[in-house]
C-alpha cells in the first residue's frame, strides 16, 4: 500500500448532531459537509469522516448488523495526540462527550484522558507524559 489519502469514516446517529461535537472538539470546521457525509481534515493525508447510520446500513444492506445496534459498543478508539490535554478533555465534555477515564499517566509514556463521543465512540486525547524533575 503506497502512502496515498486515508479516511476513517465513523457511523453516526444525526450527522449534524456529530458534526457540531467534532467542530468543536477539534477546533476546526468541516472541509466537507454535505448531506450523507462530513470530512475534516485531521493530517496532510488523513480524514475523518461522519457518515449518518441509516446511509450507510443502505450499501451493508443485510450483510451485516445494522450501525445502530452497535451504538455505545467500543470497538475501537481514535486516540489523538493533542497540545494540551486537560483543554481538550474539558472541551470535549462541555460538549456532550462522557467521560470514560481521567486524565492519568499510562504504562506507555502518555498521559491520556478518555471520553466516549455522542454516539459511543471511544477519543483519547493524549500527550507525552512530563517527565518528574530529578
Amino acid at each position: 500500500m503506497d502512502a496515498g489519502h486515508f479516511e476513517i469514516i465513523l457511523y453516526v446517529k444525526e450527522q449534524q448532531q456529530s458534526t457540531v461535537f467534532y467542530a468543536s472538539v477539534l477546533e476546526k470546521q468541516p472541509h466537507l459537509n454535505v448531506p450523507g457525509m462530513t470530512e475534516f481534515i485531521l493530517a496532510q493525508n488523513l480524514k475523518l469522516g461522519l457518515m449518518p447510520e441509516a446511509g450507510i446500513a443502505k450499501i451493508l444492506m443485510d450483510k451485516t448488523p445494522h450501525p445502530a445496534s452497535g451504538n455505545g459498543i467500543p470497538r475501537c478508539e481514535l486516540y489523538m495526540r493533542v497540545e494540551n490535554v486537560e483543554d481538550v478533555f474539558s472541551r470535549s465534555i462541555s460538549v456532550g462527550a462522557r467521560e470514560i477515564s481521567a486524565i492519568a499517566p499510562r504504562d506507555w509514556g502518555d498521559t491520556v484522558g478518555y471520553v466516549s463521543d455522542p454516539d459511543g465512540h471511544i477519543l483519547a486525547f493524549a500527550e507525552k507524559a512530563k517527565k518528574p524533575r530529578s
